[in-house]
């Protein structure tokens, strides 16, 4: 017990994941869990359960296949804890019980959602819990009359739900088959929806607060519309800003290069062309669902698909990745040093340096711990009855180590030791390099020796 008082909030976080991982994997594992009523491979259960809990959405087995409704809603309720977090409900639990959050359990929740501020905690998590509940049964209603239509009733509400909660948690996760939504590519009332709920699981709870209270605002109070602009916080307008860019740029791309492409959206019209590609630009927010065959993508766009998968959604949200906010300073502190000023101005407002240092570190970090999965699993995987090339592997690296779940088809066809590099990745990536590199490093101290400055040679 006294141990446990002296972990850190990193190791707290990292643990909790761990132990609903731990828990999911013995869960999927039962017998009850899949429809032939025998047991799963220890590895395949682990991997399922770390995918849903870390809102991957990789697997190598087909989950409306091979799970049972016991399974799917063990699968669904890991990727529920696992895009609020574990934090969201033992905070709720307490208050259920009349018991104090303490201020080492604030610390924890603050350090979970990368909050900056250190009070309010209670009651953004009973606001995170209730727009969360509010956004997921709109979704699922949504979906309900074309679910219900082609699976009937019972089926029908299932689906609608289990989707809604995994585009909200983009967890990547289906009922539909093996192809995920490419039988729905054409559907404007199924991918228009989960394309909202991905967009708004992923811009971050702080932002989504802040966007309530520019519409309130902007209808109630009746403010013009740049005065609501501009009483957002800085956080919220460069994610905002750099999200946008990112969903028009992506469908432009992917587009350009898939146009006459008779794989993917070569042989569909315009209309439904605009809409595949818009979604394939949402979906590698982390979200991994696909209405195209990843395979299928050409080089430039699988190249472009990564790069997305990259930069993922936005601090504290459901979604993993680099994120926007880290991604868009450092872009801002490279244009900066290009035009030759001295400090980052975006908005009107200073980047300190502190932020941009650890964006920076964020970004190294992610790209190393990528780069040294793609080595490793161009070893392990060779003769693995995949066909893949090395673009393959990097599609698969990104989509786990940002927790996106798309993949070309290489995860089925993975060895045991391929499988436990991408479980590696997707719990790396859920709890981010940052805190899992805090897990092994010693309480930071201020240093008392000033060394002088060193000049290097750079560039």
């Amino acid at each position: 017990m006294k141990n446990f008082k002296n972990l850190t909030p990193p190791k707290i976080i990292a643990a909790g994941f761990l132990i609903i991982i731990i828990i999911g994997t013995f869960l999927l594992t039962l017998p009850i869990s899949s429809k032939t009523g025998k047991s799963t491979s220890f590895i395949d259960a682990l991997f399922v359960a770390t995918s849903a809990t870390c809102i991957t959405g990789l697997t190598p087995v087909v989950t409306a296949e091979h799970w049972s409704l016991f399974g799917q809603i063990v699968i669904m309720l890991l990727f529920q804890t696992g895009g609020l977090g574990f934090m969201t409900f033992v905070t709720l639990t307490f208050l259920f019980l009349g018991k104090k959050i303490t201020l080492r359990g604030r610390l924890v929740i603050k350090e979970s959602y990368n909050l900056n501020d250190n009070t309010g905690f209670v009651a953004f998590m009973i606001s995170l819990l209730k727009f969360t509940l509010i956004v997921e049964g709109i979704g699922a209603l949504v979906m309900c009359p074309q679910f219900i239509k082609d699976y009937g009733a019972d089926q029908g509400v299932f689906m609608s739900i289990f989707h809604s909660v995994s585009a909200f948690c983009n967890a990547g996760f289906d009922l539909v088959g093996d192809s995920s939504l490419i039988p729905y590519s054409g559907n404007y009332l199924i991918c228009c929806t989960i394309m909202a709920l991905i967009i708004v699981g992923g811009i971050g709870f702080p932002v989504v607060l802040d966007l309530y209270l520019m519409l309130k605002n902007l209808f109630v109070k009746k403010f013009k519309l740049i005065t609501c602009w501009r009483n957002l916080r800085l956080h919220s307008k460069i994610v905002l800003s750099f999200t946008a860019f990112l969903i028009v740029a992506g469908t432009l791309s992917i587009m350009a290069g898939e146009y006459t492409n008779p794989q993917t959206i070569g042989n569909m019209t315009l209309p439904h062309k605009i809409l595949a590609s818009a979604f394939q630009s949402v979906t590698l927010r982390t979200a991994g669902y696909c209405s195209v065959s990843q395979a299928g993508l050409r080089y430039s766009s699988k190249l472009i698909s990564i790069l997305l998968m990259f930069v993922g959604g936005s601090p504290a949200s459901t979604a993993g990745g680099a994120k926007t906010a880290t991604v868009a300073v450092v872009l801002f502190a490279v244009i900066t040093m290009v035009k030759g000023e001295d400090e980052v101005i975006v908005f009107k407002r200073n980047i300190t340096f502190q932020t941009i240092r650890k964006a920076l570190s964020v970004i190294i970090m992610m790209l190393m711990l990528d780069i040294i999965a793609v080595i490793i699993l161009s070893v392990t995987e060779r003769g693995c009855g995949f066909a893949y090339t090395g673009i393959d592997l990097f599609y698969e690296v990104f989509s786990a180590m940002g927790t996106v779940g798309v993949t070309t088809g290489l995860t089925p066809y993975l060895s045991n030791l391929g499988k436990l590099v991408i479980i590696l990745c997707m719990y790396i990536g859920k709890i981010g390099p940052i805190t899992m590199a805090m897990i092994f490093t010693a309480n930071s101290k201020k240093r008392e020796i000033r060394y002088p400055d060193g000049n290097i040679i750079v560039g």
